[in-house]
């Protein structure tokens, strides 16, 4: 198969042959359709701090989308090294790899996958949101914070207020919340 194969810590990596992955026990193939850059995956392949550990070669990328042997359509994260999501092929373990709903493309699913995982981890793991709950979302302008709005109203809270910087992207999420008394509030200019 071909990859984006980093060969040197802190050199960029090259578009070349890389050895087709197998799948142990509970991993599943995956046809590769897009993968995400971020600065995870580019801190891996530039900073010798993140790539503590990596044998060298390997292929680049940490989030991506595609297809399993059967044709399911899934994204999927933390592949098995050497095998990152820059490449034909990669592996991951089965829970790792997860539906992809219809009438998202391939690149636009790729791209928001570490800022979901960003955003849906805190409410999973730390948050029990019960219906009625009020929620303060910092930072709701970025991309992991305005889905962080979008993930609590999901969940039921009652009331989100949101707080950030970009006084538009305020008012977009006011727009998309399903109650207008419930949607974000705007952060004063003083407080920027």
């Amino acid at each position: 198969m071909y990859a984006a194969v980093a060969r040197t810590i802190g050199q960029p990596p090259v578009y070349s042959e890389f050895p087709d992955p197998t799948p142990d026990e509970g991993e599943v193939l995956i046809k590769v359709t897009a993968a995400a850059l971020t600065n995870l995956g580019r801190l891996v392949t530039y900073d010798p701090d993140y790539s503590i550990g990596a044998e060298l070669p390997f292929v680049v990328g940490v989030e991506g989308v595609g297809r399993l042997e059967d044709g399911t359509r899934v994204g999927f994260a933390a592949q098995r090294p050497p095998y990152g999501s820059m490449a034909e092929l990669s592996v991951t373990l089965a829970p790792l790899a997860f539906p992809i709903a219809e009438g998202l493309g391939d690149s636009a699913a790729a791209a928001i996958i570490n800022a979901g995982f960003s955003s849906w981890l805190p409410f999973a793991s730390q948050l029990n949101i019960k219906a009625g709950d009020k929620v303060l979302v910092l930072g709701a302008t970025g991309v992991a914070g305005k889905m962080a709005v979008q993930i609590a109203k999901h969940l039921g809270a009652g009331r989100v207020v949101a707080l950030g910087r970009n006084p538009e992207a305020l008012e977009q999420l006011s727009a998309t919340t399903s109650a207008p008394s419930n949607g974000p509030s705007r952060t004063p200019s003083s407080a920027r």
